[in-house]
């Protein structure tokens, strides 16, 4: 385990709080800088928060010297794919400018180990699966591209800064933390579990199931979902990691996914079984891009990193479930 604090930038988010719990339970010093913009300043719970933005390079600078800070967790960033498609400068300015200010910022106060929130949908659709790292990258939309621009960056950041990195490509992030602390806000989620949930439990609006005739079992999209403390814990394995110098990449990107699809249908039947609940919905055509199946090939991080992730897709909706009936 390293020395020295961790500064999780977006850790009062979805996936950052649930990073700052595991990283809190391995007994890491943690400190939080988030804008709120959709963060809750609740979901952080004991760890120091700095509310500002990571554009902000003074203020980066300072609470990385006053926090001691060695490593950094990398999560503030836009995520709505159609969003970065009808407003691509908001995406370019905020994803990819603003964290080129955050790495400057960090590595002249001397955090120069990142663990990147990057993302599955790099890959754009692939041509076989599971997908592995060594598929091509080929993003379908502005966000995509961000994601896969601050990789090449992060590269170029080691080649002439020395900086050290690890990239975890996500796949598709769901459930809550086991003892029901946290959760995902279904107020702005656009991903499957959290509307199975909103249509579950207060009715409307009825799911919609977008494409019915995929080459599939049961014709509609398969992904890969896993478990959000699964793949909070696969952040803190990712710091010791690069603490440890056993990364063999000063860049590296992993996978970070169970390597089992699930289908619309199959989400829709767990979420029925686990809780004896219907889920209203309603059956529409297929979206513009949507893969007919994406699925990791997790063996790599598995490899380097010596992560598994422990939960499946009933534990995804029981503790969904369990979150979101607060």
């Amino acid at each position: 385990m390293a020395d020295g604090t961790v500064l999780v930038t977006g850790g009062a988010g979805y996936i950052g709080s649930h990073t700052v719990q595991a990283l809190r339970r391995s007994g890491r010093s943690v400190v939080v800088l988030d804008s709120l913009e959709y963060g809750h300043a609740e979901a952080v719970g004991d760890a120091p928060l700095v509310v500002a933005d990571i554009a902000d390079e003074a203020v980066v600078a300072d609470t990385c010297r006053e926090h001691e800070v060695t490593q950094v967790v990398h999560f503030a960033a836009y995520k709505a794919v159609g969003e970065s498609m009808e407003q691509p400068t908001r995406y370019w300015h905020n994803n990819v400018a603003n964290t080129v200010r955050l790495i400057d910022a960090t590595t002249s106060a001397g955090a120069d180990q990142i663990v990147f929130s990057s993302s599955c949908s790099v890959y754009g659709t692939p041509s076989s699966v599971p997908v592995d790292e060594s598929a091509p990258i080929a993003p379908e939309s502005v966000y995509a591209e961000t994601k896969a621009t601050v990789e090449r960056i992060l590269s170029w950041y080691a080649t002439t800064d020395g900086v050290r990195s690890v990239s975890l490509r996500y796949f598709n992030a769901a459930g809550a933390s086991f003892d029901g602390s946290i959760g995902e806000d279904w107020t702005v989620a656009l991903n499957l579990v959290p509307l199975v949930m909103k249509s579950m439990i207060v009715g409307e609006p009825r799911l919609t199931v977008y494409g019915t005739d995929y080459d599939t079992p049961d014709g509609t999209c398969i992904r890969d979902y896993i478990h959000v403390e699964d793949l909070a814990e696969a952040h803190v394995k990712a710091l010791d990691a690069l603490a440890a110098g056993t990364i063999p990449d000063r860049a590296a990107a992993l996978n970070v996914g169970t390597g089992t699809g699930s289908s619309v249908r199959e989400v829709i039947d767990a979420a029925q079984r686990m809780t004896g609940r219907e889920v209203p919905h309603e059956l529409g055509p297929r979206r513009p891009g949507d893969p007919t199946a994406t699925f990791a090939d997790p063996s790599r991080a598995q490899t380097v990193l010596g992560w598994q992730p422990r939960h499946g897709l009933d534990e995804i909706i029981r503790t969904a479930y369990a979150w979101h009936s607060q």
